[in-house]
């Protein structure tokens, strides 16, 4: 059984944890900014395609205690680096830490590049080409204040690139953490929901996704296929599955608006792309004036944060008239809000239900989750 990391933004653990449960993982143990698990190749592969939270899934190769660079170097040098990966793949190391006492990170990422190519040219007569920006195979490097973990990346490119987000717009969400939001607001598929400020419409997509019951990862490639380990029939089996629950693209009850009408196109022209373009009702409109069509539902918005002193003092005469809106039309319905400007509630008017801390990035913000009660709303 092979043991791996499932990386994930900060706040979405809990959430990652059983996504993995459901794929087959053991051995789960959640910590700051992922989970640890255990299972076969099947259940590596299986995270890769079905997770919507997982950033990238490494596999733990080995992990030991240094105190200087060169324990490093003597560590990932004993591995045997051609049982892994072919020489003919070209490879990368990518270093992170925390609380790690050497002076150069940079330093570590060449020394273990060093002890891997020593590794191959030792066993092969050759080493393997570096790629730093589009590799076939990644070597991660994770050290803490006294150890030191190698994995290898299983995943490629980040795994919130679903493979049909072409059209984007300043400051987008990434996939993984709206698909997080969107299980935080207990969204259900068959339960109204509107982004009233739906940019290239990040929220719609994943929403979509879960609906048509359409696993994320069904558009891409990953890095486990490049490796020796590779089991061909498995993977197309598994895909092959994935493949044939998908539920027929129907008319759904998702409805996306924003101001900006280069917004609308955006994720017009996204829907589109992924399939999706009867599915979903884009239409420009005011977040202020947009109506809900139904007695309930479910709104959720990543309003802008404004990081700029003249933007904020736009937000803080914005937000009252938000407030405003959300009682003159939202009546009934539940609405949630994922920003980094912590006035948000205070300045809409509105006390919050629940307060979620997550991250963008490192951006420590907060989904505020609004309910607007149908009775006493109505009535004033």
């Amino acid at each position: 059984m092979n043991k791996y990391f499932a990386i994930c933004p900060r706040g979405l653990e809990e959430l990652l944890l059983e996504e993995l449960r459901a794929v087959g993982g053991e051995e789960l143990r959640s910590t700051h900014g992922g989970v640890f698990f255990a299972g076969d190749w099947s259940v590596c592969y299986r995270a890769n395609l079905e997770s919507r939270i997982a950033t990238r899934i490494l596999r733990h190769i080995v992990k030991g205690p240094y105190q200087k660079e060169e324990d490093i170097y003597r560590l990932a040098v004993r591995q045997l680096w051609p049982n892994h990966f072919a020489v003919s793949r070209t490879m990368r190391v990518v270093t992170t830490a925390i609380k790690c006492p050497l002076k150069s990170l940079d330093f570590v990422t060449l020394r273990v590049k060093d002890a891997v190519c020593d590794r191959f040219r030792e066993d092969c007569g050759e080493r393997p080409n570096i790629d730093t920006r589009h590799p076939d195979v990644s070597v991660h490097v994770f050290l803490t204040e006294n150890e030191c973990t190698l994995y290898l990346d299983t995943s490629g490119q980040p795994l919130w690139q679903r493979g049909f987000r072409k059209a984007s717009v300043e400051a987008p969400l990434k996939e993984n953490l709206a698909a997080g939001i969107l299980k935080l607001t207990g969204w259900q598929p068959g339960t109204p929901l509107v982004d009233p400020m739906c940019g290239s419409g990040t929220f719609l997509l994943e929403a979509v996704q879960v609906a048509l019951d359409r696993a994320p990862g069904l558009d891409r490639g990953f890095a486990f296929e490049l490796l020796n380990s590779f089991e061909v029939q498995t993977w197309a089996d598994i895909r092959q599955a994935a493949e044939a629950r998908v539920k027929p693209a129907e008319p759904l009850d998702i409805r996306g608006y924003d101001i900006d009408e280069q917004a609308v196109r955006a994720t017009r022209r996204n829907l589109q792309e992924a399939g999706f373009g009867g599915v979903v009702t884009v239409d420009r409109s005011d977040v202020l004036e947009v109506q809900p069509l139904t007695e309930s539902g479910i709104l959720v918005a990543n309003p802008p944060y404004g990081e700029r002193i003249g933007e904020q003092d736009e937000l803080a005469a914005f937000y009252p008239e938000l407030g405003s809106a959300l009682k003159r039309h939202w009546a009934g319905w539940n609405c949630f809000f994922f920003t980094a400007d912590l006035r948000l509630p205070k300045l809409v008017g509105l006390r919050p239900s629940r307060k979620t801390p997550l991250f963008n990035g490192p951006l420590e913000c907060r989904l505020f989750e609004i309910r607007m009660v149908a009775g006493s709303n109505r009535k004033s």
